[in-house]
């Protein structure tokens, strides 16, 4: 199971603009996704730890976390993200 993470392409920041936000401040905290997510982080840094790896997401960066992930969500500067669930 892998994370992806990604410069957008000017499509998909338009189409992520019309989704919903969701942002939080600085903080530790355990994460599962049900579900398939595509996220674009508006402003803040956070590193993502699964399965003995970790990326880093920072402002401008597209992620992708695929369904049944379990991670830590290390929360370094607050966030800010459109993300859409399929």
């Amino acid at each position: 199971m892998e994370i992806i993470v990604k410069k957008p392409n000017e499509a998909e920041i338009k189409e992520m603009s019309t989704k919903p936000t969701w942002g939080c401040g600085v903080s530790v905290f355990d994460w599962h996704y049900d579900q398939e997510e595509t996220c674009l982080l508006i402003e803040g840094e956070v590193t993502v730890e699964y399965e003995g790896k970790s990326v880093y997401i920072t402002a401008g960066d597209m992620a992708i976390f695929p369904e049944g992930l379990s991670c830590v969500w290390k929360v370094t500067k607050p966030d800010n993200k459109y993300y859409i669930f399929r």
